[in-house]
């Protein structure tokens, strides 16, 4: 989305809080994880002493005076001093030549003293700071695996100083912490309706779920959670979005096997930036670099969810440049897409199957295919939730991507209900990006989201706290309750509900406890695996809330 880039104010350097991976090249003066410069040590080098003195050096020994007489006579015969020619006169007017230099030459006009600068201007001139990301791709080195030690189990036992934590009517009654907040009462109705029409086995119903975030999405933290319960209680339509392959090495999607070879190039919302802003949904483009490359997906073949599939879409882009795409399913070919075409535009191609255990291919067969990724579904009523995460990503960089382009990936997809999770690296960059700014440019994404989609609910998921060690005391940032507060401002200006995670934590302070108690990362800015799940629960609790109370408000006459 180009129309509403803000440029009033330089970005700070991003930096994403999670992780040991490796930085992305992003936005300007945003991205790459690590935004802090490396200090330079400082060296003072010592000044040599003053190389003169006004005493004349003593002459040997027997030569000097040995009496009043002597002495007499030697200063009778000294010649006199000349006080203009002594190292503080000379250091006088070395001193007024340095003041005086300036004013000879109009280039050194910065650095004439007897002169007020113009108003706005400094003796030193501090350099814009170099972008961190420019136009152009990246190349992916490492196969996309399958990662099993980033897997979320079905069934997370929390650690036992965790369970004292959780408030007494979340434990026994399976109330949220927190309710889903919705001044116009009626942010949710779409999804709700949806949910009903699942609900009662409606054929062709589903109720899609397309959910942005950062790194605690793009690993399917909480959002793996909440998609389980979800299916477990109104089904399974299918696993939803996922990336040709890691953008990033943290990427993840629980519930599906995926595994691509190297050889994509990518450009992404976070930077390198693709040119014409053409990213797909999930923020990243991926471009073949020759034949072979090639992605895979298929069905968990563990498990209780994602064991099925009824309906694979490819989503990629038809270009001037584009070259051959071969799409296998089950090791059989069922196309060959030539993606060249006069006029960049997207294109879906869709492959319904038996409902069943299936797996689908995409191989390049020569440099040019670009393509953004495939979802999964089922002919069946139930749920459906696109886990889109994006490592490094603020709101606003969502409005990397061009308007038309994003708007139309959006109604591809047709969401009932679309999430945005942020926060993580707007506290990375404190308030060197202006919290004014924040709110300005969060509201101005959600407003071309609910312009592109009308029909649909959304929902924002405040900040989790965030804290900084000090020997043995954690202290929460101060910025992570003005995000809350600005994002809970913007979801009722737009129309939005709105989940406040850092008030079911506990507020300022809960980091600490969260990562003594082990539901807080290491980071003390992202949840351990057992956090995500908690998150995840409470999330499902207050939409679940939230939909009884709208389903008997329907009912009333």
């Amino acid at each position: 989305m180009t129309s509403t880039r803000s440029t009033s104010a330089p970005e700070p350097p991003a930096h994403e809080a999670s992780a040991p991976e490796p930085p992305a090249h992003e936005p300007p003066a945003h991205d790459p994880p690590g935004h802090a410069a490396s200090a330079r040590e400082a060296r003072v080098h010592a000044s040599s002493p003053p190389g003169g003195s006004d005493v004349p050096p003593a002459g040997p020994a027997d030569d000097a005076p040995s009496g009043p007489a002597d002495g007499a006579r030697a200063s009778a015969t000294s010649p006199p001093r000349n006080g203009l020619a002594s190292p503080a006169a000379l250091a006088l007017v070395t001193l007024a030549l340095l003041v005086l230099v300036p004013y000879a030459h109009p280039s050194l006009w910065r650095l004439r003293l007897l002169t007020p600068l113009p108003e706005g201007k400094g003796l030193v001139v501090v350099p814009a700071p170099a972008p961190t990301a420019s136009v152009g791709e990246t190349t992916l080195v490492t196969e996309t695996t399958e990662q099993a030690e980033l897997r979320q189990p079905e069934e997370v036992a929390l650690p036992a100083a965790a369970v004292e934590l959780m408030p007494a009517a979340v434990a026994s009654e399976g109330k949220p912490p927190r309710p889903i907040e919705d001044p116009s009462g009626k942010a949710m109705t779409p999804f709700f309706r949806a949910l009903a029409a699942v609900e009662r086995k409606a054929p062709g119903s589903i109720a899609r779920i397309t959910y942005f975030g950062d790194s605690i999405v793009a690993s399917d933290f909480v959002t793996a959670t909440l998609r389980r319960k979800l299916q477990k209680r109104f089904g399974d339509a299918g696993h939803g979005f996922m990336l040709m392959a890691n953008a990033w090495p943290g990427y993840f999607h629980n519930d599906v096997v995926r595994f691509a070879g190297p050889g994509w190039q990518v450009s992404r919302v976070v930077g390198p930036f693709a040119k014409d802003g053409l990213y797909g949904l999930g923020g990243v483009s991926f471009r073949s670099q020759g034949a072979g490359v090639f992605s895979r997906f298929a069905t968990a073949e563990t498990g209780t969810y994602g064991r099925a599939v009824s309906r694979f879409a490819v989503d990629y882009l038809k270009h001037p440049e584009g070259g051959r795409m071969e799409v296998k399913i089950d090791g059989e070919t069922r196309e060959m897409i030539d993606t060249r075409a006069d006029q960049a535009a997207s294109a879906i191609a869709t492959y319904e199957v038996p409902d069943g255990p299936h797996a689908l291919e995409v191989r390049a067969h020569g440099p040019g295919v670009r393509a953004f990724g495939v979802w999964m579904e089922r002919d069946t009523p139930g749920v459906v939730l696109d886990a889109i995460g994006i490592q490094g990503c603020r709101i606003r960089f969502l409005d990397k991507s061009d308007d038309a382009h994003f708007a139309e990936q959006l109604r591809a997809r047709s969401p009932s209900l679309t999430v945005f999770q942020y926060g993580m690296n707007e506290s990375e960059d404190g308030e060197l990006f202006p919290l004014d700014q924040v709110e300005s440019t969060m509201k101005a994404v959600l407003d071309q989201v609910r312009a592109a989609l009308p029909e649909s609910s959304c929902l924002l998921v405040g900040p989790m706290d965030r804290a900084d060690k000090k020997g043995e005391v954690y202290r929460s940032r101060p910025v992570i309750p003005k995000l809350a507060a600005i994002q809970r401002r913007v979801a009722a200006q737009v129309g939005c509900g709105y989940f406040d995670t850092f008030g079911a934590m506990g507020g300022s302070g809960s980091m600490g406890i969260w990562v003594q108690r082990g539901l807080g990362g290491a980071d003390l800015a992202h949840p351990s695996g057992a956090g995500a799940e908690v998150i995840g629960r409470w999330l499902y609790l207050a939409l679940m809330e939230a939909y009884e109370g709208w389903k008997a408000s329907a009912a009333r006459p």
